[in-house]
């Protein structure tokens, strides 16, 4: 993979964590709350997809204290039920994956296209979900 700058990098790191932080609270709920093992073995191995080599050199860009909107919005902190937090992170994870598939195209494209098919899979997975409920 090419070097970028490190605010590059930066959004990256952070969009690689979002994404992977929301996968992880929609497998959880699949799991613990639903004991739905089927969606839940299908979400982590989407977390697992969820990586990049030289992770320990992008982290390395990482500035989480200078984040200019990491104060949670108002929206954010308002959630009526499970629903709600599926439907929020689902939404969270689509949009990690677009940013990282569109970044990505510029250091590596076919790591950009496992991107493009982690947000579609998630596409997927929202329906079939949220179609249960």
């Amino acid at each position: 993979m090419n070097s970028g700058d490190d605010k590059t990098w930066r959004l990256v790191d952070a969009n690689l964590n979002r994404l992977k932080e929301g996968v992880r609270v929609i497998e959880d709920i699949a799991r613990y709350l639903n004991d739905d093992a089927s969606l839940a073995s299908k979400l982590k191995n989407i977390r697992h997809e969820c990586k990049i080599d030289n992770y320990a050199g992008i982290i390395k860009s990482r500035d989480s204290v200078n984040d200019v909107l990491k104060t949670s919005t108002s929206s954010e902190m308002q959630r009526s039920d499970i629903n709600s937090i599926l439907i929020a992170n689902y939404k969270r994870t689509q949009e990690s994956a677009r940013v990282l598939e569109e970044v990505l195209k510029i250091f590596d494209p076919k790591l950009s296209d496992k991107f493009k098919n982690i947000r579609y899979e998630l596409y997927m997975l929202e329906k079939d979900n949220l179609s249960k409920n």
